[in-house]
């Protein structure tokens, strides 16, 4: 039975919780259901660029005033939940599903009141800094049935939950997960010339944004040491943000600026990784991170540290290595291993694409936040 669904999250960005949403969006539309994808505010400019390239109704709701900030932004906000209010009233929508902790607090209780009976929020992983008012909030919503299900994205991130009050019986482990691509027809030489690599160099990439929580500052440092030992060693970091000039400082200070390349937001990640040879995630916090699985999925090793959700999909010495956090000299250490070892590298890259193809894809997801809904729907009508 084709069902109308509302998936809303916070801000139109670049990163891990728009693309679940919009690869959830379009795997519910090409399974015949109605769905319409919906923002709180554009933080990057993107709602003219989605419009066109999706096959859906995208709305940004203005919520949230980028230049003022604060309470100067209430009005804004009190402006964004009527349109969501409006929205959710005159939609007939079965269900809602949010993606963020904010959109999670926000957007359900309105689809409680407009009448949703499925309201599934998630939760993507450890948020640092949340105040406490907020995280009880958020916990009081989930435990009265106003977020009816709580999708947790790895068995850490629901015990996490649970830690914070959330009785055991509101959350659903649902792992996050990706669409299936090939990178096989790339021109990986093209690519990697593109880039500035030589033949010989074995390349270590890192996706995401420049900012705090991603720790590529670890990277940079492991890289000084990594280069004094082999000279092979070239790292890309793909991404923009805030921190972009203190890592420039920081390779220019270790003068590693043929050795470390900061690229840059790239539209075709396939292609970046493809022409990669090692895939590095050196993050202090994280949820079941997209990128991660995207790296897996073109069939590249992985080294990561030992953050939330990483440790339930990779597995060390078979899909890569795990380091510990914010340690850049373990971090060296495994990236020399893998450096020295293309075998090892061949035969980890090839495991990790089958994990994720057979436990990680956007079919099993789907099917799992559908059998959700069915069950919030199912709620609904006894009530």
């Amino acid at each position: 039975m084709p069902y109308s669904i509302l998936l809303l999250g916070t801000q139109m960005a670049v990163g891990g919780a728009q693309k679940l949403l919009l690869e959830q969006a379009l795997w519910f539309q090409s399974h015949g259901h109605r769905v319409a994808a919906i923002f709180f505010y554009d933080r990057d400019n993107l709602q003219e660029k989605w419009t066109k390239t999706y096959p859906f109704e995208i709305q940004n709701l203005e919520a949230f005033d980028k230049k003022a900030g604060g309470f100067r932004s209430l009005p804004k906000l009190f402006g964004g939940l009527l349109k969501l209010w409006r929205l959710l009233k005159r939609g007939k929508f079965d269900a809602v599903i949010t993606f963020t902790h904010d959109s999670n607090v926000l957007g359900l209780p309105l689809a409680k009141l407009a009448g949703i009976p499925a309201r599934v929020g998630t939760h993507l992983g450890e948020i640092r800094g949340m105040s406490k008012w907020r995280d009880g909030l958020h916990t009081f919503l989930v435990n009265s049935g106003v977020i009816q299900t709580l999708a947790a994205s790895s068995a850490r991130t629901r015990n996490n939950a649970i830690e914070a009050g959330v009785k055991p019986e509101k959350i659903t482990t649902i792992y996050n997960a990706i669409m299936p691509f090939d990178v096989s027809h790339v021109d990986r030489d093209a690519v990697r010339q593109k880039i500035g690599l030589k033949k010989d160099d074995v390349f270590f990439v890192a996706v995401g944004r420049l900012v705090y929580e991603k720790g590529h500052e670890f990277l940079v440092e492991a890289m000084s040491t990594v280069t004094k030992s082999d000279s092979r060693a070239v790292a890309g970091i793909c991404g923009a943000g805030p921190l972009h000039d203190q890592l420039q400082a920081q390779i220019e200070k270790l003068n590693l600026h043929d050795k470390v390349k900061l690229l840059g937001q790239w539209d075709e990640i396939p292609e970046l990784l493809a022409a990669s040879d090692v895939f590095v995630l050196p993050s202090r916090w994280e949820g079941l991170p997209m990128a991660l699985l995207e790296g897996m999925m073109a069939g590249l090793p992985v080294i990561a540290t030992r953050v939330e959700g990483v440790d339930e999909v990779v597995q060390p010495g078979e899909h890569g290595l795990l380091a510990p956090l914010e340690s850049p000299a373990e971090l060296a250490q495994a990236i020399l291993q893998l450096l020295r070892s293309p075998a090892d590298r061949q035969r980890m890259g090839r495991a990790a694409r089958e994990r994720v193809l057979n436990s990680y894809t956007t079919d099993r997801m789907c099917e799992s936040y559908l059998q959700v809904i069915e069950q919030g729907l199912g709620e609904g009508k006894a009530a």
